[in-house]
């Protein structure tokens, strides 16, 4: 599951658009406009994302854990670590979101 997460984003990042970091993902979901997310579950503390999950169920929004910090940096195209990622524009990894098992 956490490749198949790490797998959106980056199909997501070359043919869609997505954005990085925690404020970022919750500013996303509370409008409404983030598709899918990602979390690292490497965060410390945990209460930095510890919302993200509710705030996605309540919202309808796929949520996916991942393992480290660093693999979720990668697929986002970023050299240092992040500790969630959305979705905004699906691009050609709709089917996959569309398909993905939690």
């Amino acid at each position: 599951m956490s490749e198949q997460a790490l797998e959106i984003i980056e199909i997501a990042r070359k043919t869609g658009k997505i954005r990085k970091g925690c404020n970022e993902v919750t500013k996303l979901l509370e409008k409404g406009e983030a598709k899918f997310i990602a979390i690292a579950s490497d965060v410390t503390p945990k209460e930095i994302v510890m919302h993200l999950p509710l705030l996605a169920k309540e919202k309808g929004v796929h949520c996916a854990q991942v393992e480290r910090k660093l693999e979720l940096g990668a697929a986002a195209g970023i050299p240092v670590g992040t500790a969630a990622v959305a979705v905004v524009d699906e691009g050609n990894a709709k089917e996959l979101i569309k398909h993905f098992t939690e």
